[in-house]
């Protein structure tokens, strides 16, 4: 299994676990900083580029995105997820764990006990 991994930095501890893991289990993990990549869209094209090297072959996405670069990163991933590649973790969901009211909202209306909460503008 190819496995590609977004992340900022290829020597942090967890990015570097996740590899290390993937290829103990005989997969290829290839590790991707998200804010060095772009996409390129015209009809029928939907492809993400690093550097001038196309990025494709991926089976599944592993994104390891940094609160800085959320917005960025959400949209590079949602590129990926119209081409059909697996994440575990989609674009829309990494966006909405960022918005901690959405996220209270999302858990209250499903009935997970979360402190009582109020929130008004500033």
């Amino acid at each position: 299994m190819n496995l590609l991994i977004l992340s900022a930095n290829r020597n942090l501890y967890s990015t570097r676990r996740l590899v290390e893991a993937a290829e103990s289990r005989g997969h290829s993990a290839k590790v991707m900083n998200i804010g060095r990549s772009y996409a390129v869209l015209s009809a029928n094209e939907l492809d993400i580029y690093y550097g001038d090297h196309r990025i494709e072959g991926v089976d599944a996405v592993i994104p390891r995105i940094g609160a800085s670069i959320t917005d960025y990163g959400a949209a590079m991933l949602r590129q990926l997820e119209m081409k059909q590649d697996f994440t575990p973790v989609s674009s829309l969901a990494l966006v909405r764990s960022r918005d901690k009211l959405r996220a209270l909202q999302i858990l209250a209306k499903e009935g997970v006990a979360i402190p009582r909460t109020a929130v008004a503008k500033q």
